[in-house]
């Protein structure tokens, strides 16, 4: 086969790993917490023909070598965690992390998971859990059912109005976990990520202490996947494809010339 042949092929599945990846951001766009990630790609080992700084002569030296790539490849996705745009709902329960930091959820293995997204809403027996599965959050808060009204501050204290009671009812505390490395956290869907060996263990503190995001209650984060950004990448990336097409269809007519006429 020829090496061009080769190169240009790596360079399409490259390319169509990055369509899917950019796929996945534009069809994520309008999602509460989403992340958007980015391709990571590297070149592929060289055929080294000629070493640079090889005696060329006995009293002279290659000034530069001859090494033939042997294409690229996607080697990772990145998360970018940068902060999403703020979404007012004035719904009580709908609660935004502002800064650093995610939400623990208790998933039904007994295992915690992660979250940026943070609709939350109430199950039959008064715990706020997330409203696609249900998965309760960590450590469990329960609304009495004569609550008249629910306050979240910014520590993430959360306290409830009960009818004939002058005072607020603290029923619970919000804290936020936080990573060293939050790239390395995996994702799994339903906007959850889990812990990883490359993430680190999680430092759960306080909203608001050591760095670790503020609580704002009736807000929603939203994804921070910037749609024109996406569209300027996908043209790229289909550009990139059709030159590697392009590429493999030369060399075809190359070789078929040399067959036809040698």
């Amino acid at each position: 086969m020829h090496p061009a042949l080769w190169i240009s092929k790596t360079g399409l599945d490259a390319q169509q790993r990055d369509i899917s990846i950019i796929s996945n951001n534009l069809a994520n766009a309008s999602t509460i917490g989403f992340k958007k990630d980015r391709a990571i790609f590297e070149d592929l080992l060289y055929q080294n023909i000629n070493q640079p700084g090889g005696q060329s002569t006995q009293d002279t030296e290659l000034p530069s070598g001859l090494m033939i790539g042997a294409g690229a490849k996607v080697v990772a996705t990145q998360k970018i965690f940068g902060q999403g745009n703020m979404q007012t709902t004035d719904n009580s329960l709908d609660i935004m992390i502002n800064g650093p930091g995610f939400f623990e959820i208790l998933m039904p293995d007994g295992t915690i998971a992660y979250t940026r997204n943070g609709q939350f809403t109430l199950n039959n027996e008064g715990d706020l859990v997330t409203p696609g599965a249900g998965h309760p959050l960590q450590p469990a808060i329960n609304i009495p059912d004569d609550a008249q009204s629910i306050t979240i501050a910014k520590d993430g204290e959360v306290s409830v109005k009960i009818a004939g009671d002058a005072q607020n009812q603290v029923v619970g505390q919000i804290n936020l976990a936080m990573f060293i490395n939050p790239t390395g956290l995996e994702p799994r869907g339903e906007n959850l990520y889990v812990e990883t060996a490359a993430s680190g263990q999680p430092q759960v503190n306080v909203p608001g202490i050591d760095g670790t995001g503020s609580i704002v209650q009736g807000a929603l984060e939203t994804s921070n996947v910037n749609v024109t950004e996406e569209l300027v990448n996908l043209i790229e990336s289909q550009r990139v494809y059709e030159m590697n097409s392009k590429v493999i269809s030369s060399v075809d007519q190359m070789l078929g010339f040399a067959t036809q006429q040698l």
